[in-house]
């Protein structure tokens, strides 16, 4: 059964999180590093995360005093297949820095908990399945769970409390506004942007609707910008292409900080389920954004007056019919699950934020 702690541990003065997944996972975690840093102003909160997150919080404002980039490690941050031995020997360095504490933010715990249980601390927590390694203090892992809820409910073992805050916030920097400038010039007032890209390409909105309520938007006397990484240029090309109205593209020409800089200038940013749309929201940017039924549970935004989820509730497998939530087997088609949200209800939804 899963323990509990009452109040905050005592000689805590360096703390080690591992969250070493994509951008949107590091926001959802905010809430929870804000509550651990409350609860020990004086300890060292040490990131165990990827190289992207060194870059993105290099002098930014935030809970973290240090990132680590964790290397491959099988089944955790690389491939079953990478060398297991790069792990061990990373483990055995960060045990010399003898850590208080060992919180593990990274999923269930079946490759995780055995990385935070390899670093030594003197306590540990963290989320576990049924089969995963034994933490100090856990609870039970349960896949349809808010992301930012799960790690609170984490960091509330050692004591840590959201108190009055459970959204993620971020700190937009002078760098980034100047990142912005350079890059992209004047901004206009009445600029709207527009995200068609996601990493999981079920999560992918079609491209003609993006446009279609870009070119809506546009009517109102706004103007567009697309914006996508590289592998999302296509995609974001399409959208463009298919609008009457004309749209700025910006592809792969700001870093995450300086797109953060153009979410701020921005009214509204209409997006896919994806990390730029976390980045927005975590600004106080209003979003409007197409999600599939589960990952609304997952990662939704909790706030109606300024953020809109358009839920697709498509769960068997467009191509293969797998029931995709309660099914027995697993479906590995690519296919989009969220065409059946209508253009109209995300119209309707984006020119209502924006009146």
């Amino acid at each position: 059964m899963d323990a509990t702690a009452d109040a905050t541990l005592r000689g805590i003065e360096s703390i080690a999180v591992l969250r070493a997944n994509a951008l949107g996972d590091f926001i959802l975690t905010l809430p929870a590093l804000e509550a651990l840093k409350r609860a020990y102003p004086r300890a060292r909160v040490t990131l165990f995360g990827l190289d992207w997150h060194t870059r993105f919080l290099a002098g930014r404002p935030s809970p973290v005093d240090e990132v680590i980039a964790v290397p491959p490690i099988p089944g955790l941050t690389g491939p079953d297949d990478c060398d297991p031995a790069v792990g061990r020997e990373f483990l055995a360095s960060m045990r010399e820095r003898e850590f208080d504490l060992a919180i593990q933010l990274h999923g269930g715990g079946r490759t995780s908990n055995p990385f935070v249980n390899g670093l030594g601390a003197r306590h540990t927590a963290g989320a576990r399945t049924p089969d995963a390694e034994m933490l100090d203090l856990w609870v039970p892992y349960f896949t349809y769970q808010h992301e930012a809820m799960r790690c609170l409910e984490v960091v509330s073992l050692v004591g840590a409390s959201p108190h009055d805050r459970v959204e993620p916030r971020l700190t937009v920097t002078d760098a980034d506004r100047a990142e912005l400038a350079e890059v992209f010039g004047e901004v206009p007032d009445r600029l709207v942007a527009v995200h068609p890209g996601a990493g999981d390409t079920r999560r992918r909105w079609p491209p003609e609707r993006f446009a279609a309520v870009a070119d809506a938007v546009a009517e109102e006397g706004h103007e567009v910008v697309i914006t996508a990484t590289e592998p999302e240029r296509e995609t974001a090309e399409k959208v463009a292409a298919e609008m009457s109205h004309p749209a700025r593209l910006v592809v792969n020409e700001l870093t995450i900080g300086g797109l953060a800089a153009l979410y701020e200038r921005s009214r509204l940013l209409i997006s896919n389920d994806t990390g730029p749309r976390h980045v927005a929201q975590a600004i106080g940017t209003p979003t409007v954004g197409v999600y599939w039924c589960g990952n609304v549970i997952l990662a939704g935004p909790q706030n109606r007056a300024r953020h809109r989820p358009l839920i697709s509730w498509t769960i068997a497998c467009p191509e293969c019919g797998t029931d995709c939530v309660h099914g027995e087997t697993e479906c590995s088609h690519t296919c989009s699950f969220v065409t059946d949200v209508p253009t109209e209800a995300v119209r309707h939804h984006a020119l209502d934020l924006l009146r």
